[in-house]
């Protein structure tokens, strides 16, 4: 193939104008163009007849595609360009472009400008429209980017929003916070593009809406009133792992004194009382905010008739206006109501209740717990590390039961495993507190310490009250559990008696 050299010194012929697209760089600029409109039509087929959903061709059609076709139009402008500034040095100034419709030949080319205009605006439009839904969908916030954000997607997966689709919360309605998101994801694409996302993904917690504008787009906080009859069932790390069951009513209450009394575990909410606090931990000797919430040495609580009360705990006395106050919503408690990482004890009880894992297995519990907890570089080695602890644990010339309730065990481990760890990712139960509740996580206890006083000291947050927010009707195994007590018992921690906060010996694991 050869191009004429339009810049000869042979002068162009009266009423002709030369091709300012007979150039190498114009040349790759339309083979480009025109291969990416092909892909993008092709995915775009592809993306619209699938009956399953692939980000990776919604990638390659919304993103790559549409990239190509900028950089194709690009390179043909400026090999254009270029070859416009060479014709004018070597033959003078071109002369202008006149339009004729009078001419046959000008209107044709008119038509097919027209054309190819609308033609690519409406291949825009529709790039864009799913473009925007596409970005918007679950598919690509969660398996985009596989290995980053698997933990989340999972345990989304598993989780009480799992219908809820993730900009729901992440992002809520309005164009602000759109725009927010997408400059934040531009970065986000960076790292992860070159491996510069921090292992585990940190909670956004400095970033999120209030849950005023995402949670309460469905939930509706002044009809949170009355009482839930909840059941938790436990087996201790015994041999013959002995059940705990607790039934209890849980004071879920409201903070709307139109529609009842106001009371209960959603007293905090804001609305008929404001609460206020700040998280800091001591460094070094100096009050520092912690970013993870997980202390609070610092409350003040204006009740509904704006009487005010500031309770704080020993040792801190620094001014609360140089730290960020923050005014308590649902997310305080409720700080991780999609992405739920299960501890191995409550997942081991869970299965073991279910059937999952048969609890006629002896040292059962502790065994499967243990084989979760070891430390796993990633999850083939951890799976095989599960297998190889259990089948050892039972091999025939230790356990003359059927086998089949320990392949039915181990498979069951190992899934509990794939749910709820990532080690790729170091993301596990550790890495991500739950707030809700006070068995693993200092949760309710993060105030409720009895260590949060008034400055004269006559007053404190109520603390080591179970019978605040829930109430027992009944604890132990058989025949206990059919005798309710609707005004309560007082809980009896199975085996020996145990003094202090339930966070001084549970962990989650051993």
């Amino acid at each position: 193939m050869s191009i004429d050299n339009p810049s000869s010194d042979k002068p162009a012929s009266p009423g002709a104008r030369p091709s300012l697209l007979r150039n190498w760089i114009s040349l790759t600029g339309l083979v480009i163009v025109v291969g990416s409109l092909f892909s993008f039509a092709l995915l775009f087929m592809m993306d619209t007849l699938s009956k399953t959903s692939n980000p990776y061709v919604g990638i390659l059609t919304y993103f790559v595609a549409p990239a190509f076709l900028f950089l194709g139009l690009f390179l043909t402008l400026v090999g254009a360009l270029r070859e416009r500034k060479k014709l004018g040095e070597s033959v003078g100034l071109l002369p202008k472009m006149v339009v004729d419709l009078s001419r046959p030949r000008d209107r044709k080319i008119m038509g097919m400008f027209i054309l190819g205009s609308l033609l690519f605006l409406l291949i825009s439009a529709i790039g864009s429209y799913h473009t925007y839904h596409f970005t918007e969908s679950t598919t690509f916030c969660g398996e985009a980017c596989h290995t980053v954000m698997e933990p989340e997607l999972v345990t989304y997966q598993h989780g009480p929003h799992a219908r809820v689709a993730c900009v729901q919360c992440h992002i809520g309605p309005g164009a602000e916070w759109f725009v927010k998101a997408k400059i934040s994801g531009m970065y986000q694409l960076y790292a992860t593009a070159f491996d510069k996302f921090p292992r585990p993904v940190p909670t956004p917690i400095k970033n999120l809406r209030p849950a005023q504008e995402t949670c309460e787009q469905c939930h509706w906080p002044q009809k949170f009133a009355g009482d839930l009859d909840r059941t938790y069932r436990y087996f201790l790390a015994d041999e013959t792992n002995t059940p705990f069951t607790v039934r209890m009513t849980m004071k879920v209450g409201g903070g709307d004194p139109s529609r009842g009394p106001a009371g209960g575990i959603h007293w905090h909410m804001n609305i008929a009382n404001k609460v206020e606090y700040l998280a800091a931990k001591k460094e070094n000797d100096v009050w520092v905010h912690d970013p993870a919430r997980l202390n609070i040495p610092w409350v003040r609580i204006t009740d509904q008739l704006g009487v005010i009360k500031e309770f704080r705990v020993p040792g801190f006395t620094n001014d609360p206006a140089k730290f960020a106050i923050r005014t308590m919503d649902c997310m305080d408690c409720h700080n991780r109501p999609a992405h739920q990482y299960q501890s191995p004890n409550k997942a081991v009880n869970l299965a073991m209740y279910l059937g999952g894992i048969d609890p006629s297995l002896p040292w059962i519990k502790s065994n499967a717990v243990f084989a979760l907890t070891q430390d796993y570089t990633n999850r083939t080695q951890a799976l095989e590390g599960i297998a190889t602890i259990l089948a050892q644990n039972y091999a025939p010339d230790r356990y003359s039961g059927p086998q089949e309730k320990v392949r039915s065990a181990i498979s069951t481990v190992q899934q509990i495993y794939r749910n709820n760890f990532f080690p790729e990712m170091r993301a596990s139960w550790q890495a991500y507190p739950d707030h809700i509740g006070h068995m693993i996580w200092d949760g309710c206890f993060r105030c409720h310490d009895g260590r949060h006083k008034t400055a004269d000291g006559k007053e404190s947050i109520r603390a080591n009250d179970c019978n605040s927010c829930h109430t027992i009707l009944a604890q132990g195994q058989g025949d206990e559990l059919n005798s309710l007590t609707p005004s309560g018992q007082e809980f009896r921690h199975p085996g020996d008696e145990v003094d202090g906060l339930c966070t001084d010996c549970h962990t989650g694991g051993l």
